[in-house]
């Protein structure tokens, strides 16, 4: 299990992902070189990834989930092949072997992806099903106090007042050339130091803290902070696929986000119009989230269950088409 101290930091990251260590340190009761050694010796196992993305609404994508049912016999050469995918950022199969979850930004422009021709034309692919993320009910991090030790609500407030959030303002920025590398640097580690980005683009410090807080303020940059859950006790996932009528939509979507045990949840398209992705400690822990805490819920008439057996793909970001393009929750 996650160590008290790092758990803290984990949220105080979430919070605010390039808040200096000085400040987390603030926040969470230790000293700056304490936090700045935790936070690595996480950075070093993997545990935690802080990164900068660029919202795909700049780009004119819609973020997606496919469901591939195939034969099991070929299920690891398909897993290979979606790994090699760039459109695909997060890929895992379902306990049995039988099911290829995918994540995924698409254009929506009225033409066929090419990425799903692809995928369709696969041996041994039995149906492939699409759905489009409508509407997130889960705000990065809300989760965290769900998971292990989190701040206190005064802490939070010291956060947010040493570091302030930009607050969205307009559409989101246009993307030029030059940017390519100040989001690149970013792409691998979004808590990058202004020297590092300063050394990658050529840019003065001012003009890094310009053009940043310009992205930023327009929604154009965005931050993930992405964890492995087998190193903070949850080996266990799944996704939900759940429906509700749509008057009830958005009362049992925000719900079940609310539930423990719950780090993501979106409306989506197709009959089953509510996904949730789930982090448990074990198969009877899952039963019990389902027997107790799904099942207060007031508005589900149905669902089903993608039990993940192994990751296929982890690509905090991706370049599509020359761009980047931000991934989805880890399902």
């Amino acid at each position: 299990m996650l160590d008290p101290l790092d758990s803290l930091i984990l949220h105080a990251l979430h919070v605010v992902p390039r808040a200096p260590f000085r400040v987390i340190g603030e926040a969470v009761g230790a000293s700056e070189q304490t936090v700045a050694r935790r936070y690595r010796a996480m950075q070093r196992t993997g545990t935690v990834r802080v990164v900068g993305l660029v919202n795909p609404v700049v780009h004119g994508l819609v973020a997606s989930i496919a469901r591939i049912t195939l034969n099991p016999d070929r299920t690891d050469a398909l897993a290979e092949a979606v790994a090699r995918l760039p459109e695909i950022s997060f890929a895992n199969i379902s306990f049995g072997g039988s099911e290829i979850v995918c994540a995924m930004q698409m254009p929506h422009d009225g033409r066929m992806p090419e990425v799903l021709r692809q995928l369709a034309r696969f041996p041994g692919v039995v149906e492939l099903t699409t759905r489009m993320v409508l509407h997130a009910y889960s705000p990065p991090g809300a989760y965290w106090g769900r998971l292990g030790p989190s701040l206190p609500e005064e802490a939070v407030a010291l956060l947010l007042e040493r570091h302030p959030r930009q607050e969205r303002q307009g559409p989101p920025a246009e993307l030029r050339e030059e940017d390519g590398a100040l989001l690149a640097v970013l792409a691998e580690d979004g808590r990058a130091s202004q020297a590092t980005l300063a050394e990658h683009t050529g840019w003065t410090t001012g003009r890094i803290v310009r053009r940043m807080e310009i992205l930023e303020r327009s929604g154009t940059l965005l931050y993930d902070v992405d964890l492995v859950p087998e190193h903070l006790g949850y080996p266990f996932g799944a996704a939900l696929w759940m429906r509700t009528s749509p008057e009830r939509l958005h009362e049992t979507g925000t719900a079940v986000a609310a539930l423990p045990r719950v780090v993501f949840a979106a409306a989506t398209s197709g009959d089953e119009n509510l996904m949730v992705i789930v982090m448990c400690t074990d198969a009877a822990d899952f039963y019990d989230f389902l027997s107790r805490s799904l099942a207060t819920v007031p508005g589900i008439t149905g669902y089903a269950a993608s039990v993940r057996l192994r990751t296929v793909k982890q690509a905090v970001s991706l370049v599509h088409r020359g761009r980047l393009v931000p991934p989805l929750p880890r399902l």
